[in-house]
């Protein structure tokens, strides 16, 4: 079946870093536009990042921009999100997501078509 395991997620300093992974699998990845959305205690789950099926086209929340680095690699079924910088308002549970349309992840992200579970991410001050 279709499935996105995340990994990566734990607890960080601020000014801290870390890299998340997300392994896809049961789809043909390299047709997908892949994201990575984070949702914190009490609020909407926000896109963080994002990038087409070859990676020339990335988009990033303003609150990560220069911070954050989404990447992919097609051989490994793999997307990573590298995360520089944090901040404690990073603290969320981080989920990968894929869907044919980089569009849908950007502006519809309740009509992405595949979710992995999330991982926790915790940044201290």
């Amino acid at each position: 079946q279709v499935q996105l395991v995340e990994s990566g997620g734990g607890l960080v300093q601020a000014g801290g870093s870390l890299r998340l992974s997300c392994a896809a699998s049961g789809l043909t990845f390299s047709t997908y536009a892949m994201g990575w959305f984070r949702q914190a205690p009490g609020k909407e789950r926000e896109i963080v990042a994002a990038l087409n099926w070859n990676g020339d086209i990335t988009y990033y929340a303003d609150s990560v921009k220069g911070r954050f680095t989404i990447s992919r690699v097609n051989a490994k079924n793999t997307v990573y999100l590298q995360m520089d910088s944090l901040k404690p308002e990073d603290t969320a549970v981080y989920y990968c997501a894929a869907d044919k349309s980089l569009v849908t992840m950007k502006v519809r992200y309740r009509d992405v078509e595949v979710w992995g579970q999330g991982t926790l991410v915790t940044v201290s001050s």
